[in-house]
C-alpha cells in the first residue's frame, strides 16, 4: 500500500504493543496533508498518520508535535483519541508516525455528509465546535505538561514570516496577491491577544462526531499544527474555513462552507460567551488565516504537479489561492 510498509509496521506494532494479530490497512485521507490510515487486527482498531509523500517543507508534517499534544491532553476535558505510540525511526515505513486508538463515530466533510441532518441538528453541531475550540484555549499549559510547547509572545508575527518562507518554498507560479497580502500583514501585525493552546487548523471534519448525534464531539484530530499560540488567530482560522473558496482545496463541497453552519457572527458570539474572551477585532486574523490556507493550497496543489498525492480530486487545489489571497486582501481591510 502507498505510504505504509505494513510487514515492517506489523513487527514494529508487534514489539511496541504485543499482542497485535494480522494487520490490514486502509487509507482513510490521503495527500492534502497528512496521510491517515485506519488500522485493524479484526480485534482492535487504531490509526496511524504519516506525512504525505514526496518532499516535505521544514517544520510541517511533525508527528512528535502531533503525538505529544494528543497525549498531553487526554485527561484535560478535551476530547481526544487515546495515543498509543510515535515512531521516529524512517526504517519502519521511510518516515516518523504516530499511532492512536480508533474511535467510534461520523466525520462531516462534504455537504452531501449534513443533507440527512435538520437545520436544528446542523447549528448544534457547529456550536459544539466553537465550545470545544473555547474548552482547548481555556486548558493551562502548564498543568498538562505543555508549557515548554512553544514561545510565549510573538505568535503572529511568527506565524507570518513562517507561512512567507512555506511559500518561498511551494510556490509554482507568481501569484500578486499573495505578496500584497503578505507585506500588508508584516506591516500591521499587533502584539498577541494572549497565549494558549492552538490547535492551528480547527474545523468540522477536523473532528470526530458522536455516531447517533453530531452535536457531541468524540475527538479532535490532525494536530500538526498545534502549539502556543494567540487563541483568537485559532478562531478566526475556524471562521476562515466557512468561505466556499476553500471548497477547492478539499475537492469538492466541504461541510465547513454550508450556509446551515452558523455564520462567522455566529460563531463569535459563541465562543465570546463560553470562552470568556472578547473577540473583539478580528481583520488580522482573519486576513492571516487566509494566507496560511492560501499557502497551504499551493503547497498541496504543488504535491499534485509534481505527481506525490494519494487519492483523489486534487485537481482544482491550485485554483483556489488566488481566492483566498483575495479574500485575505478583503478580510485585512476591514
Amino acid at each position: 500500500m502507498d505510504g505504509l510498509d505494513l510487514p515492517k509496521l506489523q513487527a514494529f506494532l508487534d514489539a511496541e504493543v504485543g499482542g497485535i494479530g494480522r494487520l490490514h490497512a486502509e487509507l482513510i485521507c490521503g495527500g492534502r496533508s497528512n496521510l491517515t490510515y485506519r488500522l485493524t487486527d479484526g480485534r482492535s482498531d487504531w490509526v496511524l498518520r504519516r506525512p504525505p509523500l514526496g518532499e516535505l517543507t521544514p517544520s510541517a508534517h511533525d508527528m512528535g508535535r502531533e503525538f505529544r499534544v494528543v497525549a498531553a491532553l487526554r485527561d484535560s476535558g478535551v476530547p481526544v483519541a487515546r495515543a498509543v505510540v510515535h515512531c521516529e525511526d524512517p526504517s519502519v515505513i521511510g518516515v516518523p508516525f504516530a499511532v492512536v486508538e480508533h474511535v467510534a463515530g461520523q466525520v462531516l466533510r462534504t455537504r452531501s455528509d449534513l443533507d440527512g441532518l435538520s437545520d436544528a441538528d446542523v447549528r448544534r453541531c457547529g456550536f459544539a465546535l466553537v465550545d470545544t475550540l473555547a474548552d482547548l484555549h481555556a486548558v493551562d499549559p502548564s498543568a498538562v505538561g505543555l508549557a515548554e510547547f512553544g514561545r510565549v509572545g510573538g505568535y503572529l508575527r511568527r506565524q507570518v514570516r513562517r507561512w512567507y518562507d512555506q511559500w518561498g518554498r511551494v510556490a509554482t507560479r507568481e501569484v500578486p496577491d499573495v505578496e500584497t497580502l503578505h507585506a500588508r500583514l508584516a506591516e500591521t501585525c499587533p502584539e498577541d491577544s494572549g497565549s494558549a493552546i492552538v490547535h492551528g487548523d480547527f474545523r468540522v471534519d477536523n473532528a470526530i462526531l458522536d455516531a447517533d448525534d453530531v452535536g457531541v464531539v468524540r475527538a479532535v484530530v490532525d494536530w500538526e499544527m498545534a502549539t502556543l499560540g494567540d487563541p483568537l488567530a485559532d478562531l478566526a482560522l475556524h471562521v476562515v474555513y466557512r468561505d466556499p473558496a476553500f471548497d477547492a482545496v478539499l475537492g469538492g463541497a466541504a461541510a465547513s462552507t454550508s450556509d446551515r453552519m452558523p455564520d462567522a457572527d455566529a460563531i463569535v458570539a459563541r465562543y465570546a460567551a463560553r470562552s470568556g474572551r472578547d473577540g473583539g477585532s478580528l481583520s488580522f486574523a482573519l486576513a492571516l488565516g487566509y494566507f496560511k490556507v492560501a499557502v497551504i493550497a499551493e503547497g498541496i496543489h504543488a504535491r499534485f504537479e509534481a505527481g506525490h498525492t494519494v487519492g483523489e480530486g486534487f485537481e482544482r487545489v491550485g485554483e483556489a489561492v488566488e481566492h483566498l489571497a483575495a479574500a485575505g486582501l478583503r478580510a485585512g481591510s476591514v
